[in-house]
């Protein structure tokens, strides 16, 4: 289940600037990979240190530098001073419990986003945020952990497709940008498909399995919106924003990455009312249910009420009653029990209460 709210207890008491690993623990191996590029030449490889990296800082190509696991400070603090980042920057990149933003500091841009995707195995959503930083000639992106969905963009590098290898480093950072945005698609497909079977089962035969699929896919919707969101606005900010780093083409770009973001918003706000729906559904099933056995045990115990009073009046033993005396009471007695039975069942069938 996605954890809406990430528990910052680490930076309580700590000065402004204080680098400290907020998010899951890991043990893996840091991976610092390198692509840089122009239209002419092609060089991608993995770096075994961050001042293998210093050297790209004042290239004129266009340079890539990935950093998969952030859960070593001491390797983002290096790698944040080597390209002059702000402590600050370097704080909030190590605490994943941002929300994505947009941050214009002088000489480059800093970027948050939350890259989410869709386990096919159990259905659970996986949230990453993804730190972008955007200079003259370079962009690093942090990473929590190794495997993301920019293959797409590195495959464009790689085989010089598009307009990736002849723009600068901003369509980089738009082409990093449009991929997570992309992906939401692909995540909200998934929870369309999730959201239709749901209903079919709400229809047939609802469960109490079908209420927990039913918050947590509200859980779900409520984090997926409180990542989308927020990204507006930085693509807006993007868009419109006085950065020289953002060339006007790359603007234009930006306006269309822009209304797939609207068209996300309005997709999770159409799955929200679904989903909060499927929820009264659900409540109200159980509530017919509730009712209709109510009905069987109140027909039942009404059809008793009769036959009670017969039996609680030949119950009494008066020495002066005549029906006691006769040879066929008794079967008179039954037959009058079932006559009562069978016209209430009746008069509950005209009145349309059965």
């Amino acid at each position: 289940m996605v954890r809406i709210f990430k528990k910052s207890s680490k930076m309580v008491g700590l000065p402004p600037g204080a680098l400290v690993h907020v998010g899951d623990e890991k043990t893996a191996e840091v991976k610092i990979t390198v692509m840089d590029y122009d239209e002419a030449q092609f060089q991608e490889r993995e770096v075994r240190s961050v001042e293998e990296c210093v050297p790209y800082k004042d290239k004129p190509s266009v340079t890539w530098i990935n950093l998969d696991g952030i859960h070593r400070v001491e390797i983002v603090e290096a790698l944040g001073k080597s390209f002059d980042l702000h402590p600050l920057i370097l704080e909030d990149i190590l605490n994943t419990g941002q929300r994505p933003k947009l941050e214009d500091f002088s000489g480059y841009l800093y970027i948050v986003l939350k890259m989410i995707t869709y386990g096919d195995s159990n259905g659970a959503v996986k949230v990453e945020q993804v730190s972008l930083v955007l200079g003259p000639n370079f962009v690093i992106s942090f990473q929590e952990a190794e495997g993301d969905i920019f293959d797409p963009v590195r495959d464009r590098i790689r085989t010089a497709k598009g307009r990736i290898r002849k723009r600068g480093a901003d369509y980089l950072a738009y082409s990093l940008i449009d991929a997570v945005v992309d992906n939401y698609f692909v995540v909200l497909e998934k929870f369309g498909e999730e959201i239709e079977d749901l209903e079919e089962e709400l229809v047939s035969e609802p469960t109490s399995d079908t209420i927990q699929d039913i918050h947590r896919m509200k859980r779900e919707m409520i984090f997926l919106r409180r990542s989308v969101w927020p990204l507006r606005e930085v693509v807006s900010g993007l868009r419109r924003g006085e950065s020289p780093l953002i060339n006007k083409e790359t603007a234009v770009y930006l306006g269309d990455a822009y209304d797939h973001i609207i068209q996300v918003i309005d997709t999770v706000e159409s799955y929200r009312d679904m989903v909060a729906g499927m929820l009264d559904i659900y409540l109200s099933s159980l509530t017919y249910k509730m009712n209709q056995i109510m009905k069987v045990l109140t027909i039942i115990a009404t059809i008793f009420i009769p036959l009670t009073f017969l039996t609680g009046v030949y119950g009494m033993n008066f020495h002066f009653m005549p029906e006691l005396g006769w040879r066929w009471s008794y079967p008179i007695f039954w037959a009058v029990s079932a006559g009562i039975v069978i016209w209430m069942l009746f008069y509950f069938k005209r009145k349309k209460w059965l």
